[in-house]
């Protein structure tokens, strides 16, 4: 059973957006100085927008996301250990992980998200490569198989 087989069951799949959530919030809280301080107010502005907002976001990515990520995953796999794989390969995890936002904000029909986005873009892949050992964490609890 692959990734992408993994989130197709509901509980599954449910667990993993309410950790990825969690991750996403203890990453904004962590970050300090002015640049902090904007990203958190941009963070906060988008968790406005509506009641479960950011779960629903991840919710609505996750199967993208997922499929973007299992080649990279299952390399990490064929090496005995796919979270370390993708811990040392955060750079093109990161990457994997912003095509699929990149390709679905251009969609987006809320312009407080999409100008959140847009301003943010440009420095989030840090933040991503950041948080991809936590990332990697939550697919091997809830979606290895």
């Amino acid at each position: 059973m692959g990734l992408s087989d993994g989130i197709r069951n509901p509980d599954t799949r449910a667990n993993v957006v309410a950790d990825c959530v969690k991750l996403m919030d203890e990453q904004v809280a962590a970050k300090g100085g002015l640049g902090g301080l904007a990203f958190k107010a941009t963070y906060g502005a988008v968790k406005g927008v509506e009641p479960g907002y950011i779960p629903g976001a991840i919710q609505r990515l996750l199967p993208e996301a997922v499929a973007a990520l299992e080649p990279i995953w299952n390399e990490g796999v064929q090496s005995g250990d796919p979270v370390q794989y993708l811990s040392e390969h955060r750079s093109r995890t990161a990457d994997m992980l912003l095509s699929t936002t990149d390709a679905r904000i251009e969609k987006a029909k809320n312009g407080v998200v999409r100008a959140s986005y847009n301003k943010l873009r440009k420095s989030v892949k840090t933040d991503i490569e950041e948080a991809v050992p936590g990332l990697a964490k939550i697919l091997n609890t809830h979606l290895q198989g």
